[in-house]
């Protein structure tokens, strides 16, 4: 199945108005601590204030909103590192719906008491999120329920797509934005509504050293099968389903991809929590981490970083 950018944008824009009661508009606030380290005019768009503490509730909600009444009886199954999980279940909840979250066996405590605190039933599958999907699949297959891919499913991407929506609003003429990629759903989501409202918005893609699969994976032309190390970024890691409709989405949208190290992550997400005072996750310092990385390219630009979630360990903070 294609999907083009098109596509997705027509789809978010629809899913803006059917969850606008189910999610936050988050804000958008300038940063002057990332601003004077870059010089570049930085906003947060902070989606750690999101329900259930990610942007992935946006994807989540719509999803589940266009699905009929028969395939809700069936009940769902969702795999997640636990940000998607924690959205399914809420959204699963709303809704009076079973379902079953698979989660890998690292995925940190603080994500699965998240879901478990919307009433999830969490399951321990595998080390690396696409073994986790795979097996999650499956079991919808075999149990007959529906599987809801964190990324790859245009409802997802297209609920995703409602952050830019929002960023178009709260300021139409941002000049980039930084944003992490997974399996690539809110970046394709995103970049699809912000490239559509100016082609000349710069996309970076940004991903851990320890987990670069999207980046190496455009690079190749191709969907690589690559192993992951343990990264901060806990919420990106792992690989990408074959034949995923995120990949030709992130091969024409994102401008340049931009690989950061664990030092580098900390560095900025210490940055982030001594400035802002609110917590975010490894994933969010990726995006953070990427801007501090690039200063000297967005010097004196206007530029956006998606603040992806605020979900994390005591336990991390405490090494950072």
């Amino acid at each position: 199945m294609m999907l083009s950018s098109k596509q997705v944008v027509a789809a978010a824009h629809a899913a803006a108005s059917r969850i606008q009661d189910l999610v936050t508009c988050t804000p958008l606030d300038c940063s002057a601590e990332f601003s004077a380290r870059t010089g570049a005019e930085v906003w947060i768009k902070r989606e750690n204030r999101q329900l259930t503490g990610s942007f992935k509730i946006r994807g989540a909600s719509n999803r589940l909103a266009t699905l009929t009444a028969a395939q809700r009886d069936r009940g769902c199954v969702a795999a997640s590192s636990g940000n998607h999980g924690a959205a399914v279940a809420c959204a699963l909840q709303r809704l009076k719906t079973k379902g079953i979250i698979f989660v890998p066996e690292q995925t940190s405590p603080a994500k699965v008491d998240a879901i478990r605190g919307y009433g999830g039933d969490v399951q321990f599958f595998g080390t690396d999120g696409l073994d986790t999907e795979q097996h999650a699949r499956e079991y919808a297959r075999q149990h007959n329920m529906y599987y809801l891919s964190p990324y790859n499913d245009p409802e997802v991407i297209a609920g995703q797509g409602t952050c830019g929506v929002e960023i178009l609003q709260q300021m139409p003429d941002i000049d980039a934005v930084f944003v992490a990629i997974g399996g690539g759903g809110l970046i394709s989501g995103v970049a699809s509504v912000l490239k559509s409202h100016n082609p000349g918005v710069v996309v970076y893609g940004c991903q851990p050293e320890a987990s670069p699969v999207m980046a190496r994976s455009i690079a190749a032309g191709r969907i690589l099968d690559l192993p992951s190390e343990p990264t901060l970024s806990d919420g990106t890691a792992g690989g990408i389903e074959a034949n995923a409709i995120t990949f030709p989405l992130c091969q024409e949208l994102v401008d340049e991809s931009v690989l950061v190290s664990e030092t580098e992550i900390a560095d900025a997400m210490r940055i982030y929590l001594d400035a802002e005072q609110e917590p975010l996750e490894g994933a969010a310092g990726v995006a953070l981490a990427a801007v501090l990385k690039h200063r000297s390219a967005i010097e004196g630009r206007k530029v956006v970083v998606v603040i992806c979630g605020g979900n994390v360990s005591q336990e991390v903070l405490d090494s950072l």
